[in-house]
């Protein structure tokens, strides 16, 4: 087991996969030799096919076969027609990360794998990412929920892959279940996994890409550093909004600025996902040229000129705030809270 320095107590994420079974059964193991709590899984039920009540079902009986206590959460309301893979994941990770929330639990650990990493890469090589999108899944890093980001999201199978799961699961006489949808080729994960035998021929290995945004992950780490030194030394965080300094802006490079600029727009507003790349481009490029007006809006903020704050960065001070009318979701609450998420991110 990799990257075990997460917070406790946790809970982990079971589908009744091959992957999410062996995780909790390795994660229970561990726990007891380390002298910890024993995890709680947590199991959802999409009501998205007949039988996902009763596989959840099963989940729960598993679980409590190895002595572990088990929750079923159920996804209530109307389900979507359309980015039925998105929806269902925002819904996941909402119920689990208010069930963490509600009770105490600090890190939720999730069954990712090697294989995962590279299907990931590729689905988001074919959208056209950039690098964070390419870069490789963190072991560690925050739900992806604005409410619940102070819960860590853990990854320890990310080295291993599928099939060493599934094997360790066989030795162990612990049968599973496979979801349906990893098999429909109206979803563009299925279409990436059948697509393995060829893509292998080409040399395009599981392993070779998961080792290509590793690659990238280090890169994006390389610039998160940058951005959060220049975020302490430019930004100051007050209740609703952050002051930025302009004069500041112009001297480092572009990329930084840009990742700097996304991530205060996603602090004040509370978004869980960076705006658009030619809207932040657009904006980025009015403040340096001292063109805001009266103000722009973007991704739930306004930014505008403060000379009003002079005293901060001098006349130049630029204010981002939060857009009224917007439904509050989780802005910058001070300085102590922002600093210790301006490094999280998915």
């Amino acid at each position: 087991m990799a990257a075990l320095q997460a917070p406790w107590p946790a809970a982990v994420a079971v589908s009744g996969g091959g992957d999410s079974l062996a995780l909790m059964l390795l994660l229970a193991e561990w726990a007891r030799e380390a002298g910890k709590a024993r995890p709680v899984v947590l199991t959802v039920d999409h009501g998205l096919r007949p039988s996902s009540k009763k596989d959840a079902e099963r989940v729960r009986k598993v679980a409590g076969e190895q002595g572990l206590e088990a929750h079923m959460l159920a996804w209530k309301g109307p389900k979507p027609v359309s980015d039925v893979e998105a929806e269902s994941r925002t819904a996941r990770y909402s119920l689990m990360g208010g069930w963490c929330a509600d009770h105490g639990v600090k890190a939720l650990y999730a069954g990712h794998t090697l294989d995962d990493q590279a299907e990931t890469f590729l689905l988001r090589l074919a959208r056209g990412s950039g690098l964070d999108g390419l870069a490789a899944m963190r072991p560690e890093s925050a739900i992806p929920i604005a409410d619940f980001r102070h819960i860590a999201l853990v990854r320890p199978m990310l080295e291993f892959a599928r099939r060493e799961l599934r094997d360790f699961l066989e030795a162990q006489g612990i049968p599973w279940s496979e979801d349906p949808m990893n098999a429909d080729l109206q979803f563009s994960r299925a279409r990436v996994r059948a697509a393995w035998p060829q893509l292998t021929e080409l040399g395009l290995t599981p392993e070779r890409l998961a080792d290509a945004a590793q690659h990238l992950g280090r890169v994006r780490m390389a610039l998160d550093a940058l951005t959060h030194d220049f975020l302490n030394r430019a930004a100051r965080f007050s209740d609703h909004s952050v002051a930025l300094d302009p004069v500041r802006l112009k001297t480092i490079p572009r990329e930084i600025g840009l990742r700097a600029l996304a991530k205060l727009l996603c602090l004040v507003s509370g978004e869980d996902y960076r705006p658009r790349f030619d809207s932040l481009e657009r904006l980025f490029d009015a403040i340096l040229g001292y063109a805001l007006g009266g103000g722009m809006t973007l991704h739930g903020c306004i930014v505008a000129p403060a000379p009003a704050e002079s005293q901060v960065f001098g006349s130049a001070t630029v204010k981002i705030s939060k857009e009224a009318g917007r439904r509050p979701k989780e802005p910058a609450t001070g300085p102590e809270r922002t600093k210790a998420n301006i490094g999280r991110d998915n």
